[in-house]
Protein backbone atom coordinates (compact mmCIF):
# COMPACT_ATOMS: atom_id res chain seq x y z
CA UNK A 1 0.00 0.00 0.00
CA UNK A 2 2.98 2.55 0.44
CA UNK A 3 4.05 1.53 -2.85
CA UNK A 4 0.91 2.86 -4.22
CA UNK A 5 1.12 5.85 -2.70
CA UNK A 6 3.92 6.57 -3.58
CA UNK A 7 3.38 5.99 -6.99
CA UNK A 8 0.19 8.24 -6.71
CA UNK A 9 2.71 10.71 -5.32
CA UNK A 10 5.06 10.90 -8.05
CA UNK A 11 1.83 11.07 -11.03
CA UNK A 12 0.60 14.03 -8.52
CA UNK A 13 3.87 15.52 -9.23
CA UNK A 14 4.14 15.34 -12.78
CA UNK A 15 0.45 16.93 -13.45
CA UNK A 16 1.79 19.92 -11.39
CA UNK A 17 4.60 20.53 -13.06
CA UNK A 18 2.80 20.13 -16.41
CA UNK A 19 0.06 22.34 -15.35
CA UNK A 20 2.76 25.39 -13.75
CA UNK A 21 4.62 24.70 -17.12
CA UNK A 22 1.78 25.67 -19.26
CA UNK A 23 0.62 28.54 -17.00
CA UNK A 24 4.45 30.02 -16.52
CA UNK A 25 4.96 29.47 -20.43
CA UNK A 26 1.84 32.18 -21.21
CA UNK A 27 2.71 34.43 -18.76
CA UNK A 28 6.57 34.62 -20.34
CA UNK A 29 4.61 35.53 -23.47
CA UNK A 30 2.28 37.38 -21.85
CA UNK A 31 -0.80 36.25 -22.90
CA UNK A 32 -3.33 33.80 -21.29
CA UNK A 33 -4.14 29.80 -22.90
CA UNK A 34 -5.77 29.86 -26.05
CA UNK A 35 -8.39 27.80 -26.67
CA UNK A 36 -6.46 24.08 -27.13
CA UNK A 37 -4.17 24.99 -24.56
CA UNK A 38 -7.04 26.05 -22.06
CA UNK A 39 -8.60 22.03 -22.61
CA UNK A 40 -5.33 20.48 -22.21
CA UNK A 41 -5.15 22.30 -19.18
CA UNK A 42 -8.42 21.62 -18.02
CA UNK A 43 -8.15 17.68 -18.80
CA UNK A 44 -4.54 17.65 -16.81
CA UNK A 45 -6.27 19.24 -13.85
CA UNK A 46 -9.12 17.13 -13.68
CA UNK A 47 -6.21 14.63 -13.96
CA UNK A 48 -4.87 15.55 -10.52
CA UNK A 49 -8.02 15.80 -9.03
CA UNK A 50 -8.46 12.39 -9.44
CA UNK A 51 -5.04 11.37 -8.38
CA UNK A 52 -5.30 13.50 -5.14
CA UNK A 53 -8.75 11.65 -4.51
CA UNK A 54 -6.57 8.29 -4.90
CA UNK A 55 -3.77 9.43 -2.30
CA UNK A 56 -6.95 10.45 0.51
CA UNK A 57 -8.12 7.14 0.12
CA UNK A 58 -5.39 4.85 0.68
CA UNK A 59 -4.32 6.88 3.61
CA UNK A 60 -7.69 6.56 5.00
CA UNK A 61 -7.69 3.07 4.79
CA UNK A 62 -4.07 3.05 5.99
CA UNK A 63 -5.15 4.94 9.30
CA UNK A 64 -7.91 2.29 9.32
CA UNK A 65 -5.88 -0.52 9.25
CA UNK A 66 -2.83 0.58 12.20
CA UNK A 67 -5.98 2.13 14.08
CA UNK A 68 -5.48 1.14 17.92
CA UNK A 69 -6.71 2.59 20.90
CA UNK A 70 -4.13 5.04 22.05
CA UNK A 71 -2.96 5.56 25.96
CA UNK A 72 -4.01 8.71 27.06
CA UNK A 73 -1.42 10.71 28.91
CA UNK A 74 -3.62 12.07 32.46
CA UNK A 75 -1.51 15.17 31.63
CA UNK A 76 -2.87 15.88 28.00
CA UNK A 77 -6.65 14.69 29.42
CA UNK A 78 -8.12 18.16 28.64
CA UNK A 79 -6.34 18.87 25.50
CA UNK A 80 -8.06 15.69 24.46
CA UNK A 81 -11.29 16.45 25.51
CA UNK A 82 -11.35 19.98 23.86
CA UNK A 83 -10.38 18.24 20.52
CA UNK A 84 -13.03 15.48 20.96
CA UNK A 85 -15.57 18.82 20.76
CA UNK A 86 -13.50 20.06 17.88
CA UNK A 87 -12.07 22.69 19.78
CA UNK A 88 -8.49 23.98 18.34
CA UNK A 89 -6.31 24.04 21.14
CA UNK A 90 -2.13 24.14 21.04
CA UNK A 91 0.59 24.14 23.06
CA UNK A 92 1.31 26.75 25.24
CA UNK A 93 5.17 26.82 24.43
CA UNK A 94 7.41 24.78 22.06
CA UNK A 95 9.28 22.82 24.93
CA UNK A 96 5.64 21.84 25.98
CA UNK A 97 4.69 20.17 22.62
CA UNK A 98 8.64 19.03 22.13
CA UNK A 99 7.81 16.91 25.52
CA UNK A 100 4.58 15.63 23.95
CA UNK A 101 6.44 14.70 20.74
CA UNK A 102 9.10 12.24 22.48
CA UNK A 103 6.40 10.95 24.73
CA UNK A 104 4.69 9.29 21.38
CA UNK A 105 8.18 8.44 20.18
CA UNK A 106 9.17 6.20 23.47
CA UNK A 107 5.93 4.34 23.76
CA UNK A 108 5.59 3.88 19.43
CA UNK A 109 2.49 5.69 19.05
CA UNK A 110 0.49 4.76 22.04
CA UNK A 111 0.63 7.72 24.09
CA UNK A 112 -0.85 10.35 21.87
CA UNK A 113 -1.14 14.06 22.48
CA UNK A 114 -4.18 15.57 20.00
CA UNK A 115 -2.84 17.89 19.71
CA UNK A 116 0.14 16.69 17.71
CA UNK A 117 -2.22 15.85 15.01
CA UNK A 118 -4.49 18.77 14.35
CA UNK A 119 -2.45 20.39 11.74
CA UNK A 120 -0.65 19.05 8.55
CA UNK A 121 1.80 16.49 9.34
CA UNK A 122 5.71 16.99 8.47
CA UNK A 123 7.09 15.20 5.57
CA UNK A 124 4.53 12.44 5.28
CA UNK A 125 1.79 15.09 5.00
CA UNK A 126 -0.98 12.91 6.96
CA UNK A 127 1.03 10.19 8.94
CA UNK A 128 3.50 12.73 11.40
CA UNK A 129 4.97 8.80 13.19
CA UNK A 130 5.87 8.25 9.51
CA UNK A 131 7.92 11.60 9.08
CA UNK A 132 7.63 14.28 11.66
CA UNK A 133 5.58 16.26 13.19
CA UNK A 134 5.28 20.55 12.15
CA UNK A 135 6.32 22.36 14.74
CA UNK A 136 3.36 24.84 15.93
CA UNK A 137 2.52 28.25 13.42
CA UNK A 138 3.31 30.66 16.12
CA UNK A 139 5.75 29.06 17.61
CA UNK A 140 7.74 29.59 13.87
CA UNK A 141 6.11 33.18 13.85
CA UNK A 142 8.23 33.91 17.83
CA UNK A 143 11.48 32.73 15.86
CA UNK A 144 10.80 35.17 13.22
CA UNK A 145 9.75 38.14 15.15
CA UNK A 146 13.04 37.54 17.01
CA UNK A 147 14.96 37.64 13.99
CA UNK A 148 13.84 40.84 12.92
CA UNK A 149 13.86 42.19 16.43
CA UNK A 150 17.37 41.39 17.27
CA UNK A 151 18.78 42.12 13.48
CA UNK A 152 19.47 45.69 13.42
CA UNK A 153 20.21 45.28 9.66
CA UNK A 154 17.56 43.29 8.18
CA UNK A 155 14.81 45.45 10.66
CA UNK A 156 15.60 48.60 8.72
CA UNK A 157 14.60 46.80 5.06
CA UNK A 158 11.73 46.81 3.18
CA UNK A 159 9.81 44.04 3.90
CA UNK A 160 7.52 42.18 1.09
CA UNK A 161 6.24 38.90 2.17
CA UNK A 162 4.94 36.29 -0.64
CA UNK A 163 2.19 33.98 -0.43
CA UNK A 164 0.03 31.26 -2.53
CA UNK A 165 1.52 28.68 -4.66
CA UNK A 166 4.54 31.67 -5.90
CA UNK A 167 8.34 31.34 -5.26
CA UNK A 168 9.01 34.92 -6.31
CA UNK A 169 7.71 37.88 -7.29
CA UNK A 170 7.57 40.78 -9.52
CA UNK A 171 7.50 44.34 -8.92
CA UNK A 172 6.80 47.15 -11.57
CA UNK A 173 9.11 49.93 -10.43
CA UNK A 174 9.85 53.51 -12.37
CA UNK A 175 13.54 53.26 -14.93
CA UNK A 176 14.61 56.38 -13.59
CA UNK A 177 18.80 57.10 -13.26
CA UNK A 178 19.17 60.33 -14.71
CA UNK A 179 17.00 63.69 -13.21
CA UNK A 180 18.39 65.43 -16.24
CA UNK A 181 15.28 67.17 -18.70
CA UNK A 182 13.63 64.07 -20.04
CA UNK A 183 15.28 61.30 -18.33
CA UNK A 184 12.64 62.20 -14.85
CA UNK A 185 10.19 59.14 -14.13
CA UNK A 186 12.72 57.32 -16.75
CA UNK A 187 11.01 59.64 -19.97
CA UNK A 188 8.61 62.61 -18.32
CA UNK A 189 9.13 65.95 -19.58
CA UNK A 190 6.84 69.13 -19.01
CA UNK A 191 7.25 72.15 -20.94
CA UNK A 192 6.67 75.97 -20.89
CA UNK A 193 4.26 76.81 -23.81
CA UNK A 194 2.21 80.37 -25.11
CA UNK A 195 -1.04 80.25 -25.36
CA UNK A 196 -2.80 77.70 -27.78
CA UNK A 197 0.83 76.12 -28.70
CA UNK A 198 1.14 72.47 -28.75
CA UNK A 199 3.55 70.27 -27.13
CA UNK A 200 5.65 67.30 -27.29
CA UNK A 201 4.15 63.68 -25.63
CA UNK A 202 5.97 61.79 -22.76
CA UNK A 203 5.47 58.91 -20.84
CA UNK A 204 7.22 57.20 -18.00
CA UNK A 205 9.19 54.13 -18.35
CA UNK A 206 9.32 51.03 -16.21
CA UNK A 207 11.05 47.98 -15.17
CA UNK A 208 10.93 44.43 -13.25
CA UNK A 209 12.63 44.19 -10.03
CA UNK A 210 12.02 40.15 -9.58
CA UNK A 211 12.90 38.17 -6.50
CA UNK A 212 13.26 34.69 -6.68
CA UNK A 213 13.13 32.63 -3.15
CA UNK A 214 16.22 31.32 -2.07
CA UNK A 215 16.64 28.43 0.96
CA UNK A 216 18.31 28.98 4.03
CA UNK A 217 18.18 25.65 6.03
CA UNK A 218 19.24 24.24 9.60
CA UNK A 219 19.71 21.56 11.63
CA UNK A 220 19.72 20.49 15.07
CA UNK A 221 19.74 16.75 16.63
CA UNK A 222 18.62 16.62 19.98
CA UNK A 223 19.18 13.68 22.32
CA UNK A 224 16.26 11.54 24.29
CA UNK A 225 17.47 13.28 27.47
CA UNK A 226 17.50 16.71 25.84
CA UNK A 227 14.05 16.39 24.66
CA UNK A 228 12.68 15.49 28.21
CA UNK A 229 14.08 19.03 29.31
CA UNK A 230 11.58 20.81 27.10
CA UNK A 231 12.32 24.60 28.34
CA UNK A 232 16.15 23.63 28.03
CA UNK A 233 15.71 22.82 23.92
CA UNK A 234 13.24 25.38 23.21
CA UNK A 235 15.72 28.02 24.89
CA UNK A 236 18.18 26.88 22.32
CA UNK A 237 16.31 26.28 19.36
CA UNK A 238 14.51 30.34 20.09
CA UNK A 239 17.74 31.81 20.34
CA UNK A 240 20.67 29.99 18.94
CA UNK A 241 19.42 29.09 15.68
CA UNK A 242 17.20 32.51 15.11
CA UNK A 243 20.52 34.44 16.05
CA UNK A 244 22.07 32.41 13.54
CA UNK A 245 19.84 32.81 10.58
CA UNK A 246 19.40 36.03 11.35
CA UNK A 247 23.48 36.15 11.07
CA UNK A 248 23.28 34.38 7.57
CA UNK A 249 20.51 37.02 6.40
CA UNK A 250 22.33 40.34 7.25
CA UNK A 251 25.65 38.63 6.01
CA UNK A 252 23.81 38.34 2.84
CA UNK A 253 22.23 41.46 2.71
CA UNK A 254 25.50 43.42 2.79
CA UNK A 255 27.76 40.31 0.73
CA UNK A 256 25.22 38.30 -0.95
CA UNK A 257 26.78 37.19 -4.65
CA UNK A 258 23.27 36.59 -6.05
CA UNK A 259 23.60 33.22 -6.89
CA UNK A 260 21.14 31.10 -4.55
CA UNK A 261 21.05 34.03 -1.88
CA UNK A 262 20.64 37.86 -1.71
CA UNK A 263 22.35 40.04 -3.86
CA UNK A 264 24.59 42.10 -1.29
CA UNK A 265 24.49 45.81 -1.17
CA UNK A 266 28.64 45.68 -2.11
CA UNK A 267 27.82 43.72 -5.21
CA UNK A 268 24.45 45.86 -6.30
CA UNK A 269 24.70 47.83 -9.12
CA UNK A 270 23.64 50.31 -7.11
CA UNK A 271 26.66 51.13 -4.90
CA UNK A 272 28.83 53.96 -5.26
CA UNK A 273 32.15 53.17 -4.41
CA UNK A 274 33.89 56.27 -2.54
CA UNK A 275 37.72 56.56 -3.03
CA UNK A 276 39.53 57.07 0.36
CA UNK A 277 42.19 59.70 1.00
CA UNK A 278 44.32 57.22 2.68
CA UNK A 279 45.60 53.21 3.13
CA UNK A 280 45.27 54.01 6.51
CA UNK A 281 42.25 55.32 8.97
CA UNK A 282 39.32 57.06 7.81
CA UNK A 283 39.93 60.68 7.70
CA UNK A 284 37.07 63.81 7.64
CA UNK A 285 37.29 63.82 4.10
CA UNK A 286 36.21 60.24 3.50
CA UNK A 287 33.13 61.16 5.52
CA UNK A 288 32.41 64.02 3.65
CA UNK A 289 32.47 62.57 0.15
CA UNK A 290 30.38 59.76 1.05
CA UNK A 291 27.57 62.02 2.89
CA UNK A 292 27.57 64.49 -0.51
CA UNK A 293 26.93 61.07 -2.87
CA UNK A 294 24.14 60.25 -0.44
CA UNK A 295 20.41 60.41 -2.32
CA UNK A 296 19.11 63.05 -0.67
CA UNK A 297 15.36 62.05 0.18
CA UNK A 298 17.77 59.16 2.09
CA UNK A 299 19.37 61.75 4.18
CA UNK A 300 16.78 60.79 7.23
CA UNK A 301 16.77 57.39 7.38
CA UNK A 302 20.43 56.58 6.35
CA UNK A 303 22.75 54.70 8.56
CA UNK A 304 26.50 53.96 8.99
CA UNK A 305 27.40 50.54 9.00
CA UNK A 306 30.71 49.57 10.31
CA UNK A 307 33.11 47.75 11.26
CA UNK A 308 34.59 47.61 14.43
CA UNK A 309 38.28 47.84 13.78
CA UNK A 310 37.31 51.36 12.72
CA UNK A 311 36.48 52.50 16.14
CA UNK A 312 39.93 54.44 16.47
CA UNK A 313 39.35 56.75 13.22
CA UNK A 314 35.98 57.44 13.97
CA UNK A 315 36.85 59.28 17.61
CA UNK A 316 39.57 61.11 15.77
CA UNK A 317 37.42 62.40 13.19
CA UNK A 318 36.85 66.53 13.38
CA UNK A 319 35.69 69.32 11.09
CA UNK A 320 37.79 73.04 11.77
CA UNK A 321 41.08 74.40 12.30
CA UNK A 322 42.39 73.67 15.66
CA UNK A 323 42.58 77.29 16.26
CA UNK A 324 39.34 78.00 15.28
CA UNK A 325 37.78 75.66 17.35
CA UNK A 326 37.40 71.56 16.03
CA UNK A 327 33.56 69.63 16.00
CA UNK A 328 33.61 66.11 16.91
CA UNK A 329 31.98 64.54 13.62
CA UNK A 330 31.01 60.82 15.87
CA UNK A 331 29.07 60.77 18.92
CA UNK A 332 29.64 57.86 21.06
CA UNK A 333 26.56 56.33 22.52
CA UNK A 334 25.68 57.41 25.80
CA UNK A 335 26.26 55.41 28.86
CA UNK A 336 23.28 52.44 29.75
CA UNK A 337 22.13 52.83 26.15
CA UNK A 338 20.26 50.42 24.29
CA UNK A 339 22.10 47.34 23.02
CA UNK A 340 23.07 47.91 19.26
CA UNK A 341 23.75 51.84 19.71
CA UNK A 342 26.61 52.71 18.31
CA UNK A 343 26.63 56.35 18.68
CA UNK A 344 26.02 58.87 15.39
CA UNK A 345 28.25 60.07 13.21
CA UNK A 346 27.30 63.19 11.75
CA UNK A 347 24.17 62.54 12.96
CA UNK A 348 23.19 59.80 11.60
CA UNK A 349 23.38 55.84 13.55
CA UNK A 350 26.47 54.30 13.39
CA UNK A 351 25.53 49.99 13.60
CA UNK A 352 29.00 48.53 14.37
CA UNK A 353 28.48 44.86 12.76
CA UNK A 354 30.05 41.62 11.92
CA UNK A 355 29.98 41.83 8.21
CA UNK A 356 31.63 44.18 6.74
CA UNK A 357 35.98 44.44 5.85
CA UNK A 358 38.76 45.53 8.29
CA UNK A 359 39.68 48.99 8.20
CA UNK A 360 41.02 49.88 4.39
CA UNK A 361 39.35 47.12 2.75
CA UNK A 362 35.91 48.42 0.52
CA UNK A 363 33.21 47.83 3.39
CA UNK A 364 34.49 48.92 6.75
CA UNK A 365 32.12 51.74 6.11
CA UNK A 366 28.61 51.84 3.97
CA UNK A 367 26.37 55.05 4.13
CA UNK A 368 22.80 53.36 3.31
CA UNK A 369 19.49 54.02 3.87
CA UNK A 370 18.19 50.08 4.23
CA UNK A 371 14.62 51.21 3.24
CA UNK A 372 15.77 51.15 -0.50
CA UNK A 373 16.79 47.53 -0.13
CA UNK A 374 14.03 45.08 -0.51
CA UNK A 375 13.20 41.56 1.09
CA UNK A 376 10.80 38.95 -0.06
CA UNK A 377 9.86 36.33 1.89
CA UNK A 378 7.54 33.25 2.39
CA UNK A 379 5.60 31.88 5.44
CA UNK A 380 8.04 32.79 7.93
CA UNK A 381 10.38 30.02 9.34
CA UNK A 382 8.80 26.93 9.06
CA UNK A 383 10.23 24.83 11.73
CA UNK A 384 9.68 20.55 11.30
CA UNK A 385 10.75 17.34 13.66
CA UNK A 386 11.61 14.10 13.08
CA UNK A 387 12.15 10.92 15.40
CA UNK A 388 13.27 8.75 12.87
CA UNK A 389 16.16 10.15 11.09
CA UNK A 390 19.01 9.36 13.82
CA UNK A 391 16.33 6.19 15.47
CA UNK A 392 19.18 4.04 16.27
CA UNK A 393 20.93 6.53 18.34
CA UNK A 394 17.85 7.91 19.94
CA UNK A 395 18.15 11.16 18.64
CA UNK A 396 15.23 13.56 17.42
CA UNK A 397 16.02 15.98 14.34
CA UNK A 398 14.39 19.87 14.32
CA UNK A 399 14.80 21.50 10.71
CA UNK A 400 14.55 25.12 10.06
CA UNK A 401 13.73 26.57 6.67
CA UNK A 402 13.68 30.25 5.88
CA UNK A 403 12.98 30.79 2.09
CA UNK A 404 13.89 34.48 1.37
CA UNK A 405 15.76 36.84 -1.19
CA UNK A 406 16.63 39.94 -1.24
CA UNK A 407 18.13 43.17 -3.17
CA UNK A 408 18.08 46.69 -3.72
CA UNK A 409 15.13 48.74 -5.33
CA UNK A 410 18.13 50.61 -7.43
CA UNK A 411 19.79 49.32 -10.45
CA UNK A 412 21.74 51.65 -10.66
CA UNK A 413 23.20 55.18 -9.06
CA UNK A 414 21.51 58.07 -9.88
CA UNK A 415 22.86 61.42 -11.94
CA UNK A 416 21.71 64.88 -11.09
CA UNK A 417 20.12 67.38 -13.27
CA UNK A 418 23.03 69.52 -13.14
CA UNK A 419 25.55 66.37 -14.41
CA UNK A 420 27.62 65.99 -11.34
CA UNK A 421 28.80 62.79 -9.30
CA UNK A 422 25.94 60.56 -9.17
CA UNK A 423 23.94 60.19 -5.73
CA UNK A 424 22.45 56.44 -4.12
CA UNK A 425 21.21 55.09 -1.21
CA UNK A 426 24.26 52.57 -1.02
CA UNK A 427 28.02 54.00 -0.52
CA UNK A 428 30.56 52.33 0.44
CA UNK A 429 34.46 53.84 1.20
CA UNK A 430 36.64 52.23 -1.58
CA UNK A 431 39.73 50.12 -0.87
Amino acid sequence: MADNIKTLRQRAAESKKKLRAMLDKAQAEERDLNEIEGADYDKELKALENTEKSIDRELALMERERRTEPIVDPNEQAALAAGSQGQKTGFKSLGEQLMAVQKFARSNGQMRDQRLFAGPAGMDEAMPAEGGFLVQKDFSAEMLRRMYQTGLIVSRCRKIPISGNSNGIKINAIDEDSRANGSRWGGVLAYWINEAQSTTSSKPKFRKVELQLNKLMALCYATDELLEDGAALEAVIQEAFAEEMTFMVEDAIVNGLGAGQPLGILNSGAVIAQARNTTGAIVTTDILNMDSRLWTPSSRSAVWLADVSIKPSLYQLVLGAPALGQILLYTPPAENTISGDGGTLLGKPVIFHEHGAVLGTEGDLILTDLSQYIVADKNGVRQDYSMHVNFLTDEGVFRFVYRIDGQSWWKKPLTPKSGGSTLSPFIALHA
